[in-house]
């Protein structure tokens, strides 16, 4: 199984952005994480790669999302 790993973070004013290691762009909307949504912009910007890309963590929010939960995750 291959394990993506995220290179780069970014936002819009309704989705948060991976970039993966293999290329791919992948966006999900900021309604399914909360803690991001109604975080400020600066606030979203304050996170760090950790395992390698592997995870994505805001200390100050407290959430940690995975690079490849970005490929996995659905709101149903």
């Amino acid at each position: 199984m291959d394990h993506f790993t995220a290179r780069h973070v970014w936002f819009d004013d309704t989705r948060v952005y991976v970039e993966l290691n293999d290329g791919r762009i992948v966006g999900s909307p900021l309604a399914w994480f909360p803690r991001l949504q109604h975080a400020t912009p600066e606030q979203r910007s304050d996170f760090e790669l950790v395992g390698g890309g592997y995870g994505i963590h805001w200390n100050e929010l407290d959430e940690d999302l995975t690079a490849e939960g970005f490929l996995t995750y659905s709101r149903k």
